[in-house]
């Protein structure tokens, strides 16, 4: 996070279209307070006097000639979450500053790149050549980077030297409110340096206690952290190249080398990866991010490599290298810790090992929400006796379930599939009330009953719903072509309507037996 005296980074995007004409002005409108204002303008505009935050009724008896673009400001989120995920290549703390801005905590990160300074050039310069104006400044803290960017490009503040820097600075670079601004300047305070020199109390005051914090984090007094738009992984390692790598096989092995680098560092503090991130920085600006969980710490750099390229083989969109990845990070954003187990006298513990590698291999290809198991729970009904939840998360609670034994030469007492919902099938009623029909009619397949058993009874559970649901009758049945069901009778013969009289229950299907 960003400390009190620790250089941090924010910069101003803001997309610029190409001009077709130079006596063509480019505004962008949008709504505020019943009428259409300036909200972003070209440098065509600005030279004749065209600002933001001027009406557009004005702005055309200025220059009729003008091109009108409605503002987008879902696309311009968009826009700025892409810049911030290509910013991540700096530092992976990355905050949105909108609507235009980013702060970034280069804390520990300049020196990878050459100093502070080498870092903003090479940042700023990749952003214009990607088609945006920019402007960049460095401090100790966010709020006094965040004004000189609105007044002075490539500042870089020494720590303890914010109040000097911000001094000359006009109020409006602080960003505060425009009913505060106004308020500043009919007061006479019109630079940072005016406003800094009156008593806080008077500031506070007049204009809120919330102003006043933000003045002082401007003026290098106090912080406040920012707030990343990702958490900060647990572990990264990542690799750069000067010659961008665009082959499959050259970031199979980039992947497999950082593989082995991660374990490592993780082996020393005893952990192990849950989930596992896979950044790709091609060199146009666009990121990809692949991501692979696993149900147990992984500790070997081979299950690693296996599961990105079981994740890698099976994306509906393929990894597309363009022009060549010139960085690729791979990082442990969860992590646990490793517990030894004693495995020369448990035979199980291999087994359960390939068993959670299968689950893992499996999640990576179709999705892990794809890969259930499923877990018994506390009730009677056949429909709700299990569970189904992701087997990643749940694997070993899955191994140590128990389920109801089967007794030894009976046969199953549940069918082997049972359908998510029973399916109503028409009957021909027996002449003994609790007997199974004699024949019953399924998906338009007519079938006569030759054996039965049963009736198993099973009421609804009555205390955890306040609708009245009818009592049920289980019976296994054989048809003449020895397929076996599991039907039941949804209420009992005895049961009347509210008239008094008698109505026969329905009978549904609800399972097929092997």
């Amino acid at each position: 996070m960003l400390r009190s005296g620790e250089p941090a980074e924010t910069c101003d995007t803001q997309s610029r279209s190409t001009k077709t004409k130079e006596t063509s002005p480019r505004i962008v409108v949008a709504k505020q307070n019943n009428g259409l204002v300036i909200t972003a303008l070209d440098d065509a505009a600005a030279r004749i006097g065209l600002a933001i935050g001027q009406p557009l009724a004005n702005a055309r008896a200025i220059c009729p000639d003008s091109e009108v673009f409605d503002a987008d400001e879902t696309a311009d989120s968009k826009a700025l979450s892409g810049i911030a995920d290509w910013c991540d290549r700096f530092t992976p703390l990355v905050a949105l500053d909108p609507p235009h801005g980013l702060l970034l905590d280069i804390t520990g990160c300049a020196h990878l790149f050459g100093g502070e300074a080498a870092l903003m050039r090479q940042l700023c310069s990749a952003l214009k050549r990607q088609g945006f104006d920019v402007s960049a400044a460095i401090a100790g803290t966010s709020a006094c980077a965040r004004a000189l960017t609105r007044h002075a490009h490539g500042r870089i503040v020494a720590p303890g030297e914010e109040a000097g820097a911000v001094a000359a600075l006009p109020v409006f670079a602080l960003g505060a409110d425009d009913a505060i601004t106004r308020g500043l300047r009919r007061a006479g305070l019109k630079t940072v340096g005016d406003v800094a020199a009156r008593g806080r109390h008077e500031i506070a005051a007049r204009f809120s206690a919330a102003f006043t914090a933000l003045l002082e984090q401007a003026l290098g007094q106090s912080d406040a952290p920012i707030n990343p738009r990702k958490p900060l992984p647990d572990f990264i390692v990542e690799k750069r190249f000067a010659e961008p790598i665009a082959t499959d096989g050259a970031i199979a092995r980039t992947l497999a080398g950082l593989a082995r680098t991660l374990i490592a560092a993780m082996e020393k503090q005893g952990k192990g990866a849950r989930r596992l991130e896979a950044g790709f920085f091609r060199t146009d600006g666009a990121v990809r991010i692949i991501a692979v969980e696993t149900g147990r710490p992984v500790t070997r750099g081979e299950t690693i490599d296996r599961l990105f390229r079981e994740r890698l083989d099976a994306l509906a969109d393929p990894l597309d290298p363009g022009f060549g990845f010139d960085l690729v990070r791979l990082s442990a954003v969860r992590t646990d810790l490793v517990v030894q187990e004693q495995r020369d006298l448990d035979t199980h513990v291999r087994d359960n090992d390939e068993v959670a590698a299968l689950v893992d291999r499996l999640a990576a290809r179709i999705g892990s929400q794809r890969v259930v198991v499923h877990l018994p729970q506390d009730t009677h009904i056949p429909e709700r006796a299990s569970f189904p939840v992701p087997a990643q998360q749940h694997l070993a609670a899955a191994m140590r379930a128990e389920w109801p034994a089967r007794i030894e030469g009976e046969p199953p007492l549940r069918p082997l599939r049972m359908f998510a919902r029973p399916e109503p099938i028409e009957v021909t009623l027996a002449e003994v009330p609790d007997k199974p029909p004699r024949h019953f009619t399924w998906r338009r397949v007519t079938h006569t009953v030759v054996r039965a058993e049963g009736p198993e009874r099973i009421a609804m559970e009555w205390w955890r719903t306040q609708e009245v649901r009818p009592t049920r009758d289980y019976f296994r049945v054989e048809d003449e072509a020895g397929l076996r069901f599991w039907l039941y009778r949804d209420g009992l013969y005895n049961e009347a309507a509210g008239n008094g009289e008698a109505v026969p229950p329905k009978w549904f299907l609800h399972g097929l037996f092997a």
